[in-house]
């Protein structure tokens, strides 16, 4: 305590002596402020679904096309699961080409299905609220998606099918599908086996939208991460807060 008050004599003998001036110096602030720009609710919501609008635009871009999902391993739609043992059997009797024509065709109607999502999704992302829209922004990657595919999945299906149903027309699926599975059940009747015919339209439905949400995750967790994928000053604001 001696030490502080000898020190404060000090200062003020120096300051009223002119030996010491402090008036260039700068001021101190006493009430320092964030230099992040705060966000209103009402752009973190409309951030939110700019971001998702573009994932979906992006992904929709990268399924809708021919090959886009044929030629894309994450995504490409195989020969049923529960019918494998048709394609098994089918390969055995010789018909690699009508099997091969046949997954070609299952993806060329996801493709064709994806082509009317645009809207579908457009419209699932209208109803967020204020909490959803904090609960993403902070939940890390995928949570936007996450939050999407949960509250959608279900709408999604029962719109999406009547499109796939007319993407699976347009493309003949069933004209490659019927030689192979008559043939199966014709071999298995005579072996007492249990006939298979799986709902294909189901099945494409399932893994079309399976398939456009996967896409759309990536480019949720781009623009997360990576500033240039931020394309609007809305997108770069929001998640640059984070």
């Amino acid at each position: 305590m001696k030490n502080c008050s000898l020190i404060i004599v000090i200062i003020s003998v120096c300051l009223s002596c002119g030996v010491v001036d402090l008036s260039g110096l700068p001021i101190p602030n006493t009430n320092p402020t964030n230099n992040t720009p705060s966000l209103s609710n009402d752009e973190v919501i409309k951030g939110l679904k700019e971001a998702l609008t573009v994932g979906i635009q992006n992904s929709v871009n990268v399924t809708g096309v021919t090959d886009g999902f044929l030629k894309n391993g994450e995504i490409r739609l195989p020969f049923p699961p529960d019918a494998l043992k048709v394609k098994e059997k089918a390969l055995s009797l010789g018909m690699q080409g009508q099997v091969d024509k046949f997954e070609t065709t299952l993806n060329r109607a996801a493709e064709e299905a994806v082509k009317e999502a645009l809207p579908i999704f457009k419209d699932a992302i209208l109803n967020m609220s204020i909490q959803d829209g904090f609960g993403i922004l902070k939940g890390g990657d995928g949570a936007a998606t996450r939050f999407l595919k949960e509250k959608t999945t279900a709408g999604l299906t029962s719109a999406f099918l009547p499109k796939v149903k007319n993407a699976t027309s347009k493309v003949q699926l069933t004209s490659y599908w019927n030689p192979i599975i008559t043939k199966y059940n014709t071999v298995t009747a005579l072996t007492g086996g249990e006939k298979i015919n799986p709902d294909l339209d189901a099945y494409v439905t399932q893994l079309a939208i399976e398939g456009l949400f996967k896409m759309v995750e990536k480019e949720e967790n781009k623009i997360r991460k990576d500033p240039g994928a931020r394309v609007t000053d809305l997108l770069r604001k929001v998640f640059s807060s984070i």
